[in-house]
C-alpha cells in the first residue's frame, strides 16, 4: 500500500494506543492526513476489555485521574465534548483501604477535610493532620513540576530535572543528625510516622510499578493528583473511553489499518520517508509518530540513532496481573468502587517485586474493583469484580494461576465469602499485556518523575531522526492515562508548531 496525498502532510502513526490516537485526532484537525497502523485487531493499547456470559470487565486501568486531559482533547478536536460521548462519573468514596493489622478506612474523593477526619477516626488523633500536612507539601511539589513533567515537551537540558528534587521535605532531627526524606519510604518513616499511613503512601507507587524505597520524594505528586482532581469512572468500563477517542479520530477522517505489522521505519539522510510492513507493502510519510516501546522502536530503525544523548528508556519495570471474577449475587448497597487490601508483609512484597531475583510475592497488595454499573452484569443478581496486583514482567502462566489464588485469598479480607459466590474467573497475565501493548514481558511504564539521576524520566517526544516522534507511555511524560493523553498533545504541538512549541498555556 502506497499513500499518495497532495496538499496535506502525510502522517503515519504506529500503534492505536491512547496517546497515539490523541495525537492522530489533533493532527487531523490541524490539516494532516493521518493513517494509524495497528498490529493487533483493535484499538486502545492497554485499555482493553473482556465480555463473557453477559459480564464485562476492564483489563487495563479501572479509574481515570485528571480527566481534564481528555476534556481538552475533545474540545480541541470537535463540537461534542467528552461528557457528550461517554458517561463520566466521579468515584466517591475514592477508595477503601484495608491495612495489614485489620484497620480499615474509607477516604472521600477530593476532600482534604473529609480525608483528614476519616484518617483521624480510623487511625487515631493526629494521623489525619499528618497526612493533610503531607498533601500541602505534595501540592507544592505539583506546582513546581507540573509544567516541565506533564505539560511541556521535555527540556533539552533535562539533566536539571534529573538533579532537582522538588519535594519540600521536613527536616527531622534524630540524635545529632538532621534528616530529610529523599524517597517515598522515607516520607512515610520521617513525616507520616505511622505504618498504615506509610502503606497508604506506598500503594500509590506500587500501583505505578515503582518501589517506594527508591522512588523519589517527588513521587508525592501521585497521591496528590488523585486527591486534587479526583478519580473518575466511565459507565460501561474504561474501554468506553478508548471507543470515544477512536470514534473522534474517525470523525476527523483518521484512517485505521488494523492487523498491520510495521517492520521498518524507512529513512533517508536522517529524515523519515515512510513505513514498511510485514506483507511487503510500503507507505510514504512525511511524519511518523511511533507509539511503541523503545526496544521495538530501536528494532524498526535498524540501528539508526534515535536519542543521541537524550534520556535513556526506563527498564526493569514490573507488570500487572488481573483476575476477572463473575459472581452470583448482586452488588451490596453501599459497596465502595475501589478497595486496596494491603500486604500483610509489605517488606517481603517489595523485596519480591524489586529485589535481585523478582518473583510474585506470597502476600501481595490487591486492588479490588467493584463498579456500580448495570452495563457490566447480565442482571441485578450478579456482580463483576476485578482484582489487580503488581507482578514481575514476564510472569508465566502457571505461576499466574497460583498467584491469582493468592490474590483471591487476600481479597477475601475485604470481601468475605468471595470464593463462595464465584461462578468463574479469568486471568490476564503479563503475556496478555505484552500482546496488547508490545512491551517486552508486559512491562507497564511509570509516569515520569524528577530527581534520582533521571532514571524515572522518559525519552523526549522528538528524536534525532527528522520527522520521527514518539508518543504514549514509553515516551515523555510517561505512563498512565492522563500522561498518554498529554503525550498526544505534545507530539501534535511539536509537529504543527515545530521545535519552538512549549506546551499549552
Amino acid at each position: 500500500m502506497v499513500v499518495k496525498v497532495a496538499d496535506m502532510a502525510r502522517t503515519a502513526v504506529i500503534g492505536a494506543g491512547m496517546g497515539a490516537m490523541a495525537a492522530a485526532a489533533r493532527l487531523a484537525v490541524a490539516g494532516h492526513r493521518v493513517t494509524v497502523y495497528e498490529r493487533t485487531e483493535t484499538y486502545g493499547g492497554a485499555l482493553r476489555g473482556v465480555e463473557r456470559d453477559g459480564f464485562r470487565f476492564d483489563t487495563g486501568p479501572a479509574v481515570l485521574p485528571l480527566p481534564a486531559v481528555y476534556r481538552d482533547l475533545f474540545v480541541k478536536t470537535g463540537k461534542r465534548q467528552l461528557e457528550d460521548c461517554v458517561d463520566l462519573v466521579q468515584v466517591d468514596p475514592a477508595a477503601r483501604h484495608v491495612f495489614a493489622d485489620g484497620t480499615e478506612v474509607t477516604l472521600p474523593n477530593a476532600s482534604r477535610a473529609g480525608v483528614v477526619a476519616a484518617l483521624d477516626e480510623a487511625l487515631g488523633a493526629g494521623a489525619g493532620q499528618r497526612w493533610g500536612d503531607f498533601l500541602v507539601r505534595a501540592r507544592e511539589t505539583w506546582d513546581r513540576c507540573r509544567r516541565p513533567l506533564l505539560e511541556e515537551p521535555l527540556w533539552p537540558n533535562w539533566q536539571v530535572l534529573a538533579e532537582r528534587e522538588p519535594y519540600p521535605a521536613v527536616p527531622r532531627k534524630r540524635l545529632l543528625r538532621t534528616r530529610r526524606a529523599g524517597t517515598l519510604a522515607e516520607i512515610g518513616a520521617l513525616e507520616l510516622r505511622d505504618p498504615r499511613l506509610a502503606a497508604l503512601l506506598d500503594s500509590h507507587a506500587l500501583t505505578c510499578g515503582l518501589d517506594p524505597r527508591t522512588a523519589p520524594a517527588g513521587a508525592a505528586v501521585l497521591p496528590y493528583m488523585e486527591h486534587a482532581f479526583g478519580l473518575w469512572y466511565v459507565r460501561g468500563g474504561l474501554r468506553e473511553l478508548a471507543r470515544a477517542v477512536y470514534e473522534r479520530c474517525l470523525e476527523r477522517r483518521v484512517e485505521f489499518v488494523l492487523g498491520a505489522e510495521v517492520t521498518r521505519i524507512a529513512a533517508a539522510d536522517g529524515t523519515v520517508t515512510g513505513l514498511e510492513f510485514a506483507d511487503g507493502t510500503v507507505a510514504d510519510a512525511e511524519f511518523v509518530v511511533a507509539g511503541v516501546p523503545p526496544q521495538t522502536l530501536d528494532g524498526l530503525l535498524g540501528g539508526l540513532p534515535v536519542r543521541e544523548g537524550g534520556v535513556p528508556p526506563q527498564r526493569g519495570l514490573p507488570s500487572r496481573l488481573t483476575v476477572l471474577m463473575a459472581l452470583r449475587g448482586g452488588r451490596p448497597e453501599g459497596t465502595v468502587h475501589r478497595t486496596v487490601v494491603h500486604s500483610a508483609d509489605r517488606a517481603a512484597e517489595l523485596e519480591a517485586l524489586f529485589g535481585p531475583e523478582p518473583h510474585t510475592p506470597a502476600q501481595p497488595t490487591v486492588t479490588v474493583t467493584r463498579p456500580d454499573d448495570p452495563a457490566l452484569v447480565p442482571d441485578t443478581e450478579h456482580e463483576a469484580v476485578t482484582l489487580t496486583a503488581t507482578v514481575p514482567a514476564g510472569t508465566a502462566g502457571g505461576d499466574a494461576e497460583a498467584h491469582a489464588e493468592r490474590m483471591i485469598t487476600v481479597a477475601e479480607r475485604a470481601v468475605p465469602g468471595l470464593r463462595d459466590r464465584l461462578l468463574w474467573h479469568e486471568i490476564r497475565t503479563p503475556q496478555d499485556v505484552a500482546e496488547a501493548t508490545g512491551a517486552p514481558g508486559g512491562a507497564v511504564p511509570a509516569p515520569t518523575l524528577p530527581a534520582v539521576d533521571g532514571r524515572l524520566l522518559h525519552p523526549a517526544n522528538s528524536t534525532a531522526v527528522e520527522g520521527l516522534f514518539t508518543v504514549g507511555g514509553w515516551s515523555h511524560p510517561g505512563g498512565g492515562l492522563p500522561h498518554a493523553g498529554m503525550s498526544g498533545a505534545l507530539v501534535a504541538g511539536l509537529i504543527v508548531e515545530g521545535p519552538e512549541f512549549r506546551g499549552s498555556q
